[in-house]
């Protein structure tokens, strides 16, 4: 309790309501230590990396050129990947990164932000910490400022790595700024759903939920201003509406629109002050979205840890495979528009037959999709395998293996729950994507059925990765900060490595790295059997450690 200490009365000058901001603060970075560096790194070397990675892919001018004005002129390419703003090698980083990189950014200051606020007040812990001189604000105040310090270290990594790679410093700060702001933002905004919801997993939900509008309305809107030269006007007003666009739309190393930046910075002051007023008006440990009261009594589907499992998981599973319909039924749509587009660009053919194989353009950019969705489900799995630990340090786990529940039944539900739910998520991606593929080329009855067995196909390869989860689970509770890190570089790698040019032995780190390109591509049992026979040796070891440990 040493690091909790604080001043027994308030210092003068400082407000009560803030009170205790600094011992919160080093609490929090103290608690971080490990993961706030980890993302910071990650992800600033990640952008940092790709100037390098663009100058050995395309040396010259004429190549940077070609690759620019193949990926403007469709919507189905914008919609993946957005706009080139500049075909200079710093407009290339940017086209790659300012995008992606402000979701990461974004989805690191959420986990910062709720994991300090509505996680603390759902432990209990917060309650405790208010009993000293602590004040109303302080929470949120530290919260906030550990998420400012990460955008400022992913900011300040990514501008310096960038300029001492040789590209413009001015460029390079727009791209820091672009990808920090964005972070600050959703900070805001995962504060704001610390106060409506009652738990740190529907905190993250709806901020996560947000997020996803945000890429979907920029997808959306770049896809509608596709074949417009760069610079030639605003842009769609659906890119306008959306965070993610602002990042895009600060035009890094392409003419800088600084004043681009005023709009998540006005957004990030409206959202924190929305915040603060909403937690000034409830009591720690409440919310303005309580939960629905239940029954009177309890159904008798909850009579076993299956059923509790789904009870806990439902809500998740049924939002996920409700945004892996809606995104597959988007992407399947512009298929056909991205098959006679990069059909006579060479450059862009051999950048969707790295990520979706050698077959005919149209199953390499479906199996580019599948092998997408897959990587993304892995999300999913590895939270549902990680609920487990949630429910042991939020106590609620002792409560229910002190009855006639045995350790092994209770992770069993929660193991159903993330393996089965991994292909019903997948299953609806696919099924959608294959649908309006198919009636964009007027055969849904075969399209369907090839595209949703491409989809299922990635199932071996997420098990592996909840398998993984479940073995550090059971034999090391502690380090389950280090799944997430496995799963994003998977994600990383399988996205960005055959772009990249990776060296196969890099790919094959990753599971999806195993499996065949599929719609289109040769199959053969054998990867399937050996990363399904992985997933089980790993949930074996998984199960067994979690047998032995003490809970908790």
């Amino acid at each position: 309790m040493s690091a909790l200490a604080a001043p027994a009365a308030v210092r003068p000058g400082r407000p009560r309501h803030l009170a205790g901001t600094g011992t919160l603060l080093r609490l929090a970075l103290r608690r971080d230590r490990l993961m706030i560096p980890a993302w910071v790194l990650v992800l600033g070397l990640s952008v940092t990396a790709m100037g390098p990675a663009f100058a050995s892919l395309y040396a010259t001018a004429a190549d940077r050129a070609q690759l620019a004005a193949s990926m403007n002129a469709g919507g189905s390419l914008r919609a993946l990947y957005g706009p080139v703003f500049g075909d200079s090698l710093g407009g290339l980083v940017a086209w790659r990164m300012a995008g992606l990189g402000a979701v990461l950014a974004a989805v690191m200051s959420l986990l910062i932000v709720v994991r300090h606020t509505r996680e603390e007040e759902e432990t209990g812990r917060q309650e405790l910490l208010s009993a000293a001189v602590v004040g109303r604000r302080a929470p949120l105040t530290a919260a906030l400022l550990a998420a400012l310090l990460a955008d400022a270290g992913v900011a300040a990594l990514t501008a310096a790595g960038l300029t001492a790679s040789g590209l413009p410093a001015g460029g390079s700060l727009a791209l820091a700024v672009a990808i920090g702001g964005t972070g600050l933002l959703f900070a805001a905004l995962a504060a704001i759903a610390a106060q409506l919801t009652e738990s740190a997993r529907l905190a993250k939900g709806l901020t996560g939920a947000v997020l996803g509008a945000a890429f979907a309305l920029r997808a959306a809107g770049d896809a509608t201003d596709a074949g417009a030269a760069p610079g030639s006007g605003t842009g769609s007003v659906l890119t306008w509406l959306s965070p993610v666009g602002w990042a895009q739309n600060l035009r890094a190393y392409a003419g800088e629109r600084w004043w681009v930046a005023l709009l998540p910075a006005t957004a990030t002051a409206l959202a924190t002050a929305a915040a603060y007023a909403l937690t000034a008006r409830r009591d720690v440990g409440m919310s303005f979205l309580p939960a629905r009261p239940g029954p009177a009594r309890a159904p008798r589907s909850l009579g076993g840890p299956t059923g509790l499992a789904w009870r806990l998981q439902r809500t998740t599973l049924a939002g996920w495979t409700a945004g892996f319909a809606l995104a597959g039924g988007v992407f399947g749509g512009i298929v056909k528009g991205a098959t006679s587009l990069v059909g006579g660009n060479a450059r862009a053919r051999e950048i969707f037959e790295r990520l979706g194989g050698q077959q005919s353009m149209a199953d390499a950019f479906l199996a580019s999709i599948t092998g997408l969705l897959g990587m993304i489900a892995a999300l999913y799995a590895v939270g549902a395998v990680l609920r487990m630990r949630a429910e042991e340090t939020g106590g609620r786990a002792e409560p229910v293996l002190a009855g006639a529940v045995g350790r092994l039944r209770w992770a069993a539900g929660h193991l159903v729950l993330a393996l089965a739910g991994t292909a019903v998520v997948l299953a609806a991606g696919g099924l959608t994507l294959g649908i309006t593929y198919g009636a964009s080329v007027g055969d849904v009855a075969g399209g369907t059925g090839r595209v949703l067995a491409a989809a299922l196909a990635q199932a071996p390869a997420v098990w592996t990765l909840a398998g993984a989860a479940t073995a550090v689970l059971g034999l090391f509770p502690r380090a389950t900060g280090a799944v997430w890190a496995l799963t994003g570089g998977c994600l990383a790698v399988g996205w960005l490595g055959p772009v990249l040019r990776l060296p196969r032995w890099a790919l094959d780190l990753s599971p999806f790295g195993q499996l065949p390109k599929l719609p289109g591509g040769a199959v053969t049992a054998t990867p399937f059997l050996w990363l399904t026979a992985l997933s089980a040796a790993l949930v074996a070891a998984g199960l067994v450690g979690l047998r032995r440990r003490d809970i908790g």
